[in-house]
């Protein structure tokens, strides 16, 4: 091994509790951003299902019409039968 690889695993090796520290840290931070746009996405995504399907309010009622006259005829003719 060159001199400068060794100065830097014994630079390494003095100061690994301060850079693991630092990676969890980092790690941590990480994840926790996750988390947060995780649960924002959840959450818009559930907050515009609620208004599209459950609010009543937000959407014009539907009305559907049929024609049973055909029907009606039918069960006329079958009760004079």
């Amino acid at each position: 091994m060159s001199q400068e690889k060794v100065d830097r695993y014994k630079e390494y090796k003095a100061n690994k509790q301060k850079i693991w520290k630092k990676e969890k840290r980092i790690r941590r931070l990480e994840y926790t951003a996750a988390a947060v746009v995780a649960a924002a996405l959840l959450g818009w995504f559930g907050f515009s299902i609620y208004q599209k399907v459950a609010d009543p309010g937000n959407q014009p009622a539907q009305v559907y019409t049929l024609d049973t006259t055909a029907v009606d005829d039918y069960l006329q003719n079958i009760m004079q039968d």
